[in-house]
C-alpha cells in the first residue's frame, strides 16, 4: 500500500513538473476572475470561495488552456494573446465601471454607447489609480508566464476535439449545481440562482454566480445573439396603434399647482386602511386629512413582490405583467425613458431613493439606476448596526447620510422613501416586533400582545418617522414648498390571522386591495377625490400637478384629478372594479347594475391595458420608439 501511494505521488509530481509551464498559464486567467468577484465583495450573494463561480472559471479554463497547448508552434502563442487580450480588456472595463458605479459592466451598456460616448475618457481619468496598478501586475504576470510557454511541435487535432468535448459536458453539468429555480410568480425569485443565472438581468448577481468568463460570454449572448420572441403583425399594430394615438390629455384645475415645489414620494410598507387611524398614526392622519385624499385606491397584489411592484408602477407607469410570469424587477434592462425619475430631471431635480434594505435586494441599484435615480441609499450598505435598528423606520431621517442627502441638497429635489417596519412576522417574540415592543414597554416587561395589537404598534414606528421627517422639513425651512406623496404598497395580507381583515374590510374579492394614497401640502384646501384608482395613477397625477408634460399615451392609467377621469382598477384575474360594480369573468358579483353596453366597453378597456402591459414589457416596446 506503501508503495503505490509513494508510486501516484511521483507521479502526481512528475505530471505538475511537466507541465508546469501550462499551469503557469492558467494564473492570469485565475487573478483576473478573482480580483473581478472580489472587487464586489459587498454585493451579498456568493462570495468568491463558493464552488459553484469558481468552476465555470475552471471549465472555461481548460478550454482556454486546451487550445492554446494543442496548437503548433506560433500559432498557440497567438491564440494565449487573443484569448487573454479579450479578456483582460473585459476585465479592466469591469474594474473601471464596477469601481465608479458599483455595478458590473453589461454589454447592453453598449446599446446606449452614444449617450455616454463623450464622458468616456473623463471615466478613464476619474478611475482609482489601484485599478490600474493592479490591471498593470495582472498583465505584467501574464507577459512572464508567456516567456516560459514552450512552442507545441505538433498541432494535436485529437488532443483539441477531447478539450471541447470535456469543456461541452462539464458547460452543460456545472448550471445543474445551481439547483431549481421557480416556475411561477414569487416574490423571492431574485435570490434564487437559478433564476439569476435564467434571466441574468442583475449583473452584479450574475457576475457573482459565473465568474468573468461565463458572465461575459453568457451576457454577451444573451445582448447580442440569444434569439429574441417575434412581435406579431397584430401585436405591433396594436401597440403601435395605442401609442402613437393622439394625446389627448388637458389642463384642468389641478395641472401646475405645485409647480417648481420639492417633492417626497413616502411608499408605506403594508398601510392598511384600518391601521392609518388617528389613534394610532396621529402623524399620518393628521397629513391625510390636510390633503388631496384618493379615498378609492387600490394597490394591485402579486406574487412577485408587491413592495416592488409598487415601487414599478410609480416609477414607470406600469405593472407585474399578467399574461405571463416573470417578475418586474428583472426589466432593468428595458428602455423606460417616461420615467418619474428621468421626467423630473429634465425640470432640473435631483432624485433620489432611500429604504433600509441593500441595493442588491429585489436588485433595487441597477433598477433604480435605470430608471434615472441619482442614487440608490441602503441603511445595511452604508451604516454598521449592530443590532436591528436599521429596520427602525427612524433610522430614515436620523442616520446622519440619509438626512444630509435628504434635506440638504441644492436646488429643487424629489425623494422616494420607502419604509419598513410594519412588515412579517407581527410578533413582538422576535425580529423588529419585539425591538420595537421593549422600546416601548421596556425589556421584560413587554404585554402578551395579538398580531393586531403588534401590527399597530409596529406602524406606530412608521408614524413617529413621519414625525421626524415634518420636523425636518421644518428645520430646513422646506415645509412650505414641499409637497408629499404618501401611498401603500399593498393591503397588510402578511398577517397570519386573517381575521383581523375580515373586522376592518371587504376580503371575499380583490376589493381587499383598497389602500390609502394622498397628496399633501402646506398649502392646499383638503379634499376626498373619490373616484377609483391604483398604482399606475399615481405618476400620470403627480406630473399633472407639477405642471411637467408628457404623452398620456405612454402609461397605462390617467391623471386622477382630470375632468374626464373615469375610475377604474384592474386585478391580476382580469377582474375590475369602476367604483360602483365589481365584475368577474365577465359577471357583475356585488349587486350593482351596469348596462351591458358599459360592461362590454369596460371589460374590453381592461383587456386592451393589460395586453398594452404585457407585450411592452415582453419586447420592450420603447426601445426602438
Amino acid at each position: 500500500m506503501k508503495e503505490n501511494m509513494k508510486k501516484y505521488g511521483k507521479n502526481f509530481i512528475n505530471f505538475i513538473v511537466q507541465n508546469r509551464c501550462t499551469l503557469y498559464l492558467t494564473i492570469p486567467f485565475i487573478l483576473m476572475d478573482l480580483i473581478t468577484r472580489i472587487m464586489g465583495y459587498k454585493v451579498s450573494f456568493f462570495p468568491a470561495y463558493y464552488p459553484i463561480p469558481n468552476i465555470f472559471t475552471i471549465v472555461w479554463i481548460i478550454l482556454f488552456i486546451g487550445v492554446i497547448r494543442c496548437l503548433k508552434g506560433v500559432a498557440g502563442k497567438i491564440a494565449y494573446w487573443i484569448i487573454f487580450l479579450i479578456f483582460f480588456a473585459l476585465f479592466l472595463t469591469n474594474m473601471i465601471y464596477y469601481s465608479l458605479t458599483s455595478f458590473y459592466f453589461s454589454f447592453n451598456l453598449l446599446l446606449m454607447a452614444d449617450e455616454g460616448s463623450s464622458y468616456i475618457l473623463d471615466t478613464i481619468l476619474q478611475t482609482n489609480p489601484f485599478v490600474y496598478i493592479i490591471a498593470l501586475a495582472v498583465l505584467v504576470i501574464a507577459i512572464i508566464v508567456y516567456k516560459k510557454m514552450p512552442s507545441q511541435k505538433t498541432f494535436k487535432f485529437k488532443k483539441l476535439g477531447v478539450v471541447f468535448i470535456i469543456f461541452v459536458v462539464l458547460h452543460l453539468l456545472t448550471p445543474l449545481l445551481l439547483g431549481s429555480g421557480n416556475d411561477h410568480l414569487k416574490w423571492n425569485s431574485f435570490k434564487k440562482p437559478k433564476n439569476i443565472y435564467t434571466t441574468y438581468s442583475d449583473s452584479n448577481k450574475s457576475m457573482r454566480l459565473s465568474g468573468l468568463y461565463e458572465y461575459s460570454v453568457r451576457n454577451f449572448y444573451i445582448t447580442f445573439l440569444k434569439p429574441k420572441e417575434k412581435l406579431s403583425d397584430s401585436d405591433k399594430k396594436f401597440l403601435d396603434e395605442t401609442y402613437n394615438a393622439k394625446d389627448t390629455k388637458t389642463s384642468d384645475d389641478y395641472t401646475g399647482m405645485f409647480k417648481g415645489k420639492n417633492v417626497i414620494f413616502l411608499q408605506l410598507e403594508g398601510m392598511d386602511k384600518w391601521l392609518l387611524t388617528k389613534e394610532t398614526t396621529p402623524n399620518l392622519y393628521n397629513l391625510m386629512e390636510h390633503s388631496l385624499n384618493f379615498t378609492d385606491h387600490y394597490s394591485i397584489y402579486t406574487g412577485g413582490g408587491s413592495t416592488f411592484n409598487s415601487e414599478f408602477a410609480v416609477n414607470t407607469g406600469f405593472t407585474t405583467p399578467i399574461s405571463f410570469t416573470e417578475n418586474v424587477y428583472a426589466y432593468n434592462t428595458n428602455t423606460f425613458d417616461y420615467t418619474l425619475a428621468k421626467l423630473f430631471k429634465t425640470q432640473d431635480y435631483t432624485v433620489n431613493a432611500f429604504h433600509m434594505n441593500s441595493a442588491d435586494f429585489y436588485s433595487r441599484g441597477i433598477n433604480y439606476k435605470s430608471w434615472g435615480y441619482d442614487n440608490y441609499f441602503g441603511l445595511a450598505d452604508i451604516a454598521k448596526y449592530d443590532t436591528l435598528d436599521f429596520e427602525l423606520d427612524r433610522q430614515l431621517i436620523l442616520n446622519k447620510t440619509f438626512y444630509k442627502n435628504m434635506f440638504g441638497q441644492k436646488g429643487k429635489f424629489l425623494d422616494y422613501i420607502i419604509t419598513y417596519t410594519p412588515h412579517t412576522p407581527f410578533t413582538t417574540k422576535k425580529e423588529v416586533g419585539k425591538l420595537v415592543a421593549e422600546m416601548k414597554y421596556g425589556k421584560g416587561k413587554v404585554p402578551d400582545l395579538s398580531e393586531e395589537e403588534t401590527a399597530k404598534l409596529m406602524v406606530g414606528e412608521t408614524d413617529y418617522m413621519v414625525g421626524l421627517l415634518i420636523q425636518a422639513l421644518k428645520d430646513n425651512n422646506l415645509y412650505d414648498n414641499t409637497v408629499i406623496v404618501a401611498y401603500a404598497d399593498h393591503y397588510l395580507y402578511t398577517l397570519n390571522d386573517k381575521s383581523v381583515l375580515d373586522k376592518y374590510k371587504t376580503t371575499d374579492n380583490n376589493l381587499i386591495n383598497n389602500t390609502p394614497f394622498f397628496i399633501w401640502s402646506s398649502d392646499i384646501k383638503p379634499q376626498n377625490i373619490n373616484k377609483t384608482t391604483m398604482q399606475m395613477n399615481i405618476l400620470p397625477t403627480v406630473l399633472n400637478l407639477f405642471g411637467i408634460d408628457y404623452n398620456s399615451n405612454y402609461f397605462l392609467c390617467k391623471n386622477a384629478l382630470a375632468k374626464d377621469y373615469q375610475g377604474i382598477a384592474f386585478f391580476s384575474d382580469y377582474s375590475w372594479y369602476d367604483g360602483n360594480v365589481y365584475v368577474e369573468n365577465g359577471v357583475v358579483t356585488n349587486n350593482k347594475t351596469i348596462s351591458r353596453q358599459d360592461l362590454n366597453s369596460k371589460s374590453s378597456l381592461v383587456h386592451d391595458i393589460i395586453r398594452k402591459n404585457d407585450l411592452t414589457l415582453k419586447y420592450d416596446y420603447f426601445k426602438n420608439k
